[in-house]
């Protein structure tokens, strides 16, 4: 594990359940302008479920990827992850932005 991985994950394990983040969110607090580097990091998370990287979503507040996947059975299981945390979804987008995590 790299040492940028591993902030990636310290930062993962602070967010509240029933709460999401966005890639662009863990990359300002981590002062890293890639959100495609957070991906990266996400991607390979040996950690999960104690690094919950199915509480990441896209800046658009959509879905985003799990586990390097964009769709089919990954994507529907960080899906019903996040529902069964109270967090929904409507149209493919967040329907309560106020669980975005860290709040403004």
């Amino acid at each position: 594990m790299t040492p940028f991985q591993q902030r990636v994950y310290e930062f993962i394990r602070e967010i509240p359940r029933g709460r999401v983040t966005t890639y662009a969110r863990i990359g300002n607090a981590l002062h890293c302008r890639s959100a495609q580097a957070i991906g990266q990091a996400l991607k390979r998370n040996p950690l999960s479920p104690e690094v919950p990287c199915h509480r990441v979503i896209r800046a658009d507040l959509t879905f985003g990827g799990y586990f390097g996947k964009t769709s089919g059975a990954k994507v529907r299981e960080k899906i019903a992850l996040l529902k069964a945390e109270g967090v929904e979804f409507t149209d493919g987008k967040l329907t309560d932005p106020s669980r975005l995590w860290p709040d403004d």
